[in-house]
């Protein structure tokens, strides 16, 4: 089915490329929280090492799929790029948002449910603003649409 002159897009579609940025990001944040508290930094750092490993992480994850379709590294690169950029953007804008403002959230260390709770709920949040700009994306040929070419 077309739409608007590009292929039509499931919402499932777009849900499982979201959940796949989600994952590359949740290791990411959860992993530059845990050494941000352990190494006793403060929010900003922390949080700026939480966001740099969100981006790794989720590029990682793509980088995996396509380097094992047999894909060269710097084109493989040049596709993770291309497929990941926006969605983990939103996605740490997002859930990095939500944690900023939430009362207390940024004072919370590892061991006390509110932080838990609230990544809990930011990531959420996360996956529900970035799931239809994904679908967007991959309707446009764009997204996670130029990794799919890699995994049939």
């Amino acid at each position: 089915m077309q739409h608007g002159g590009h292929p039509h897009t499931s919402w499932s579609t777009a849900a499982r490329a979201t959940l796949h940025c989600l994952t590359g990001c949740a290791v990411g944040e959860v992993l530059g929280m845990v050494i941000g508290t352990a190494l006793g930094w403060g929010s900003v750092p922390t949080l700026v090492l939480a966001i740099t490993l969100a981006f790794f992480f989720g590029y990682a994850l793509t980088l995996r799929g396509v380097l094992k379709a047999g894909v060269d590294l710097r084109a493989a690169i040049r596709v993770a790029f291309a497929a990941d950029t926006l969605s983990i953007a939103v996605m740490e804008l997002i859930d990095n948002g939500v944690i900023a403002f939430w009362p207390g959230a940024m004072d919370a260390g590892l061991g006390d449910a509110l932080f838990w709770w609230v990544l809990a709920i930011a990531l959420a949040a996360a996956f529900v603003v970035t799931t239809p700009v994904n679908k967007w994306m991959i309707g446009r040929g764009k997204g996670h649409a130029v990794v799919h070419q890699y995994y049939h």
